[in-house]
């Protein structure tokens, strides 16, 4: 399915939200993970095989040398894709949203990884974490949804943020 949110702003967002780094640093998880451009998880993603053959680059190499502002959005632009088919795999009714929602569950997704649904009493991780938050926003109840987002401990964590996703999620407006 084609997307209708605009890409480019979804893009410019993530630069704004995740910083660009063209050298690996620590993030701010717990515990902190080796991460470098625009938010790439190298513990968790690593360098794929198609960005080797695409970019010539290898996991070895990004950590002795980095990469370059275009590689950097190369990976950008491979890493919206995965959360655009985490997004239409595990919640395919986000497609349906207006455009602005839709940056804004891609970019939480981005952010924090599609994760899964957890068992009762079990902790889970990720965008599927957020089981009323997200019944809220497939029935369109924005006030809700915003309600349940800034009851969430990513709320506390990610700071401006969330308050512009929030406003987004509310407003079906980029603020």
């Amino acid at each position: 399915m084609t997307e209708s949110y605009d890409r480019a702003d979804l893009e410019a967002e993530l630069v704004r939200d995740e910083g660009d780094r063209l050298r690996v640093y620590l993030d701010t998880a717990k515990p902190p993970k080796r991460t470098i451009g625009v938010g790439r998880n190298l513990d968790a993603v690593g360098i794929r095989a198609s960005e080797t053959a695409a970019l010539g680059i290898t996991l070895a190499s990004v950590l002795a040398n980095g990469i370059t502002r275009e590689q950097s959005r190369v990976l950008l632009g491979n890493d919206i894709d995965a959360a655009e088919a985490d997004l239409d795999a595990k919640l395919p009714w986000w497609r349906s949203l207006d455009p602005v929602r839709q940056r804004v569950l891609l970019n939480m997704c981005f952010n924090m990884g599609i994760g899964r649904r957890a068992a009762p009493g079990i902790k889970a991780k990720g965008l599927l974490e957020f089981v009323n938050t997200l019944a809220a926003i497939e029935a369109h109840d924005w006030r809700r949804a915003v309600a349940g987002m800034r009851l969430s401990l990513w709320h506390t964590q990610v700071g401006d943020r969330a308050h512009r996703l929030e406003a987004m999620m509310e407003t079906g407006r980029t603020p």
